[in-house]
């Protein structure tokens, strides 16, 4: 006796073969550039209709990885393959293929690696965007200084320039100084105007990106109601993009120093005041008015001093520079800065010592409670306070375990940033290559 199938049976026979044929044509395009991102992208276009020079189709896609790819080398300047995949998200197969077109057509070139990998392995090639003219500029405005430089894409410093001035209240001679500097560089560097494609520009204090001005009133008194980048395209007639200092310390970390490799992590800025830039999944978190990463006014006692924002008991006023040297008073009768007090620690003075050590349990708190919120992978401890090293990190370590959410506390590294002096005028230009890179 012969078993027929019933109809039911050979429409689900059916069923799974296109099911299969179709799950094999996937697996087979997981080896080609671009694969199920292109597949998918292009299903889309199909059932959204035709679109505009070619959008969602794979020629589209293809260019539009290929872009992707020419914008991470601008914002990184040296970066292997495997860091290229890791940034865009896409195969390595993909970048593999993509990347060798671009160097077939002499836009990208291989530098021969020279340091040996750490794992005795032999280290990745670094790729770099060819010699171009084209260049960035960035300044950056401190309380009592002004420092300007120019960089090349591939982020070489080409000059700078730097002159001490009461920026707090000088703000009109401030300006006018950058202005010059900026001529001054662009001379030594043999830069045309024309070939700067961005400016980044930095101030000490939250910013109103809304309307480009200082954010606080009591932190630059003298800069209240300017329009920052229109002053500065008015005297350069270049675009300018603005930040404040902590996210161009975070900006020059993720850039160049201990947070390339991450991609979320809190930077934290301790010297003459207390702030923090936040990257969130590879951006900067600016939140709705531009004062994400307040920490130094985190109140840490209700009844404590008076800060100059208005509370009490704010964590500025019991970590800040000005709080420890005026803790610590006079050495010898002689009046303390930061940086004396600094050198007094690392050479043991147990007053000195003691002074970061408790500084550093105080920051802690606050950066706990920012553990909690946003549970980074890394915490980065910048400005002038981090040259105290472990007599200010450790402190901050203990907190952070007392403090935070234990799964947070036990995820989370502390280490300190790789610039200091530098961290502001190297973000203001991470940043000006940013912005080029979108424009």
């Amino acid at each position: 006796m012969t078993l027929r199938p019933s109809a039911a049976s050979l429409t689900t026979r059916r069923f799974v073969k296109t099911s299969m044929g179709r799950a094999l044509k996937f697996v087979q395009t997981l080896d080609k550039p671009g694969g199920p991102a292109i597949m998918a992208s292009a299903e889309m276009a199909g059932k959204n209709g035709p679109k505009k020079d070619g959008e969602g189709t794979l020629g589209w896609l293809r260019e539009r990885n290929r872009r992707r790819v020419l914008e991470v080398l601008r914002e990184q300047g040296q970066i292997s393959q495997a860091e290229i995949a890791r940034t865009t998200g896409l195969s390595r197969t993909t970048i593999s293929t993509l990347v060798a077109e671009l160097k077939g057509s002499g836009l990208v070139n291989e530098l021969e690696p020279r340091v040996p990998d750490a794992r005795g392995g032999r280290p990745a090639a670094q790729l770099v965007l060819p010699a171009s003219q084209e260049a960035v500029l960035g300044i950056d405005f401190g309380h009592s200084h002004v420092q300007v430089a120019v960089a090349d894409l591939a982020h070489s410093v080409l000059a700078e320039r730097r002159c001490e001035l009461d920026v707090n209240h000088q703000a009109i001679q401030a300006l006018d100084a950058s202005a010059s500097m900026a001529v001054e560089v662009l001379e030594e560097a043999h830069v045309r105007r024309a070939d700067i494609v961005g400016v980044g520009i930095g101030i000490p204090g939250p910013v109103d990106h809304a309307r480009g001005t200082v954010g606080s009133a009591t932190i630059l008194p003298g800069w209240l109601g300017l329009r920052i980048p229109q002053e500065i395209e008015q005297r350069l007639a270049l675009p300018v993009a603005i930040e404040n200092d902590a996210n161009l310390g975070a900006l020059a970390e993720r850039t160049w120093g201990a947070g390339r490799d991450c991609s979320d992590f809190a930077y934290i800025k301790a010297a003459t005041g207390i702030g923090a830039g936040l990257i969130i999944d590879g951006r900067l978190l600016r939140g709705a008015s531009g004062t994400a990463g307040e920490i130094g006014h985190t109140t840490l006692d209700e009844s404590g001093a008076l800060c100059y924002c208005g509370n009490r008991g704010c964590l500025e006023t019991v970590a800040s520079g000005p709080a420890i040297v005026a803790l610590v008073g006079h050495y010898n009768g002689e009046p303390l800065t930061l940086s004396r007090v600094i050198d007094l620690a690392l050479h043991g003075d147990v007053r000195c010592r003691r002074a970061i050590s408790d500084a550093g349990r105080e920051i802690g708190v606050a950066v706990a409670g920012l553990c909690n919120l946003i549970n980074p992978q890394r915490v980065i401890i910048g400005g002038l306070l981090s040259g105290a090293g472990e007599l200010l990190l450790q402190p901050i370590r203990d907190s952070i375990r007392r403090h935070a959410v234990l799964a947070a506390a036990e995820s989370v590294d502390v280490v300190a940033a790789v610039f200091v002096e530098r961290a502001e005028l190297l973000g203001t230009l991470a940043l000006a290559l940013q912005r080029a890179r979108a424009a």
